[in-house]
Order: structure tokens, then C-alpha cells, then sequence
């Protein structure tokens, strides 16, 4: 639990410090007066802060985001409204961020946004490049991709191993792959079924590749009086249509670093789809409740790739989560939301289309008020996340109050 806190703790920061990195620094070098540098949200007084300069950088207790505060420009969560007013009172307006031409501001605004979108880049070159340029992707749907070359594979994945299990003596392991059954190629349920079904009793070849790829054979008789709850091999396990993306011309990967973000984008939409779809047809909001994570469990998610036994695996995971938090940072902060960097841009926009600024005292007020219900939101996800995994929160305690 305490390296799950630290590793999700070092990914977080890793994404904020880079997002509020990019503002800063936009806004040193157009001579913004940057007021706060600050992690986490300021709902509560700060745990530390140091004055440097013109600038305060503080550290609170609610550690899911953070914020630049610029003077003339009150970022959501960050202070108090300020008015332009009170902005023309000191002795700096010159440098405050209402006050610099638009394009500057819009700048400053979209910086954050860049600089996730080039983490995402870089990540991804180097999960890319450790992984043959290659990687699987559960299919949901029809998602589009490009820049990259595409192969459908339909598979049977195994979900679970039950105990003294015949798959469990044959070395079959969770997150498994069947291959095949006597030299039979199995891709279809239908298939895996009518062969165990024909081998009841009977020691049968069956082939996998486990969770790094590599293969194994076995000899396994499948039960023919199967405990309660238990298949004949004591396997859970679903068919899975699997999508290959590689990249392997040198142009494709030249600029995989950005297009597999761009891909991974495009599959996560079409799945959410699919997803929606499902629960419209189910008349039920399970499939998508399963689907959406805050940040429990995004905490959960780093757990269970944090438990993976082989080193490069776990690893390699790793290094595609904090790649795909990194792109999907940057894709929700520059949806046009008020409290978020689309949202400023959004004003920036209207200011540019109308030639008329708004009041900077409604457009804190707005970004404020947009910024309660994203905290109400991410409230909603955190009790979905805890009501997901909350039998392994019970089992969690149940195992420290034991030690």
C-alpha cells in the first residue's frame, strides 16, 4: 500500500508539475508577474511555502492538481476575485496578465496543455521503443487509427485461476492466453468450449502465452465432476477481439510518439461508446460506471501493475499509464469548461471574436463556480471508485488489523 501511494504520489506530480511548469514558465518570460506557484488544491491552509522573489511557492494538503496564480488573474481555487480595480491600485500593471495582448495570454493559457501533450510524446517514444513499436489493445467497437499498421486478432483470455485447479498444476496463470488444444487454434469461446467438453477426463496439449508472451505447453485433464463455482480446468475466462498497432516503416516511427497518443485518444472514445451504447440497451449504468476512474482509482489501477511479477512488464505498464493520464490531461483541460485552461481559452477566444474584454470580477466568478462543480464531480467518481473496490479496501484492512 505504501509503495502504491508513493509510485501514484511521484506520477501525480510528475503530470502537475509539468502542466503548471509550462504556465510559469510562459508567463516569466512574457514578464507576467506569477504571484503563487502552487501543488495541490487550496482548500485547506498550506502544509509548506517559501517566498522567492515576487513569487510564493506553497504545497497543500489536497494533493489532485495545482495552479499558477497570475497577478490580474485569479486562477480557480487560487484566491480570491480580483478586480481590475484593485490590479490598477499597485504599481505593476504593466505586468499583470489582464493587461498583456492576447496573444501572450492565450499563450500562458495553452502552455500547460502543450507541455502534457509533449510528456505524452516522450513517454510514449520510450514505451514504444521498448516495446518493438508494438502494442494490444482490447477492441471495443471501431475506433480509427492512423499512422500506424492494424491487426485483428481474436483471442480467450483467462481472468482467473481457481486453487489446485487442473490450470492451476499446468502453470496456467492469470492474464493468460490460449493458444491451443491438440493443435487446434482456438479463437472462438464456442470452440474452447466443445473442446474441453470433448476432453472431459482426458489428458489434453494445451498452449498459452502468459502475461510477458511467452509460451508454454502442458499436459491438463480437464474434471469431470468439477467443484462448486469451478469449470473442469477451474478458469474464468472471456474472448477477447484484440487490435495490434505497429509501427514499423521508419516515418510511422519517426512520429509514433505522437500519433499513439492521438490513437489511444480515438480508442478510448470508441470504447466509451460502446460502453454507453451497452448501458442503453441494458437500461443500466454498470458498464460505464466500470469504465470512469477518479483519482482511487487510478490509485487502485498503479496497485495492480505494481503487483505484476516480471520487472519489464510492470514497468512498461507503468510507463503507459503516466503516458496516457499525461494525454488525457491535456485533452480534458482544453475542453472549453470554465475552471479549466479550455475554459480561459474559451474567454480568450470571445475577447479576440468581439474585441471587448469581460469583467475580469464575472469571469472569476464563472471559472469559480466551474471549478465547485468539477471538485462535486470528482467527488461522484471517488465514492464510484471506492463502492467499485471496496472489497479490496476490506480486505486491505482486514489484513493490516490481522498483522
Amino acid at each position: 500500500m505504501i509503495i502504491t501511494l508513493i509510485v501514484f504520489l511521484l506520477i501525480l506530480s510528475v503530470l502537475v508539475l509539468i502542466h503548471e511548469a509550462g504556465h510559469y514558465f510562459v508567463a516569466k518570460k512574457f514578464g507576467i508577474k506569477v504571484e503563487e506557484f502552487g501543488f495541490g488544491f487550496p482548500l485547506t491552509p498550506p502544509l509548506w511555502q517559501m517566498k522567492k522573489g515576487e513569487t510564493v511557492y506553497s504545497f497543500y494538503p489536497v494533493l489532485i492538481g495545482g495552479f499558477v496564480k497570475l497577478y490580474g488573474e485569479d486562477e480557480a481555487g487560487g484566491g480570491r476575485i480580483t478586480g481590475e480595480k484593485e490590479v490598477k491600485k499597485g504599481n505593476d500593471e504593466h505586468r499583470a496578465f489582464y493587461s498583456r495582448p492576447l496573444w501572450q495570454r492565450l499563450l500562458v493559457v495553452i502552455a500547460g496543455v502543450v507541455m502534457n501533450a509533449l510528456l505524452a510524446a516522450v513517454i510514449y517514444y520510450v514505451f514504444l521503443g521498448l516495446s518493438n513499436f508494438k502494442q494490444d489493445l482490447p477492441l471495443y467497437g471501431n475506433p480509427t487509427f492512423f499512422g500506424a499498421n492494424e491487426k485483428l486478432i481474436n483471442e480467450i483470455d483467462i481472468r482467473e485461476v481457481s486453487k489446485n485447479s487442473p490450470a492451476e498444476k499446468a502453470g496456467i496463470t492469470p492474464f493468460s492466453v490460449i493458444e491451443s488444444i491438440n493443435g487446434t487454434k482456438i479463437t472462438q469461446e464456442k470452440t474452447f468450449g466443445a473442446l474441453i467438453k470433448e476432453n472431459l477426463g482426458k489428458q489434453m496439449r494445451i498452449t498459452w502465452k502468459d502475461a510477458n508472451n511467452k509460451t508454454h505447453t502442458a499436459m491438463v485433464t480437464p474434471r469431470v465432476n468439477a467443484p462448486k463455482n469451478q469449470g473442469s480446468l477451474g478458469v474464468v475466462f472471456s474472448p477477447n477481439n484484440v487490435v495490434t498497432l505497429s509501427y514499423d516503416t521508419p516515418v510511422q516511427k519517426l512520429f509514433s510518439g505522437f500519433t499513439h497518443p492521438v490513437n489511444l485518444m480515438s480508442w478510448n472514445f470508441t470504447a466509451l461508446g460502446y460502453l454507453i451504447d451497452i448501458s442503453k440497451k441494458e437500461n443500466s449504468a454498470e458498464p460505464i460506471r466500470g469504465a470512469v476512474s477518479g483519482p482511487i482509482g487510478i490509485g487502485f489501477a498503479v496497485g495492480s501493475l505494481i503487483s505484476i511479477p516480471d520487472v519489464k512488464t510492470r514497468i512498461l505498464q507503468l510507463i503507459n499509464l503516466t503516458g496516457l493520464l499525461s494525454v488525457s490531461l491535456a485533452f480534458m483541460n482544453v475542453l472549453p469548461i470554465p475552471g479549466l485552461d479550455g475554459g480561459r481559452l474559451l474567454f480568450i477566444v470571445i475577447e479576440a471574436v468581439t474585441r471587448k474584454k469581460m469583467n475580469l470580477k464575472v469571469e472569476g466568478y464563472i471559472n469559480a463556480g466551474g471549478m465547485v462543480i468539477l471538485l462535486a464531480l470528482v467527488a461522484l467518481v471517488s465514492i464510484n471508485d471506492v463502492q467499485t473496490h471496496s472489497q479490496d479496501i476490506v480486505n486491505y484492512f482486514s489484513h493490516l488489523f490481522q498483522r
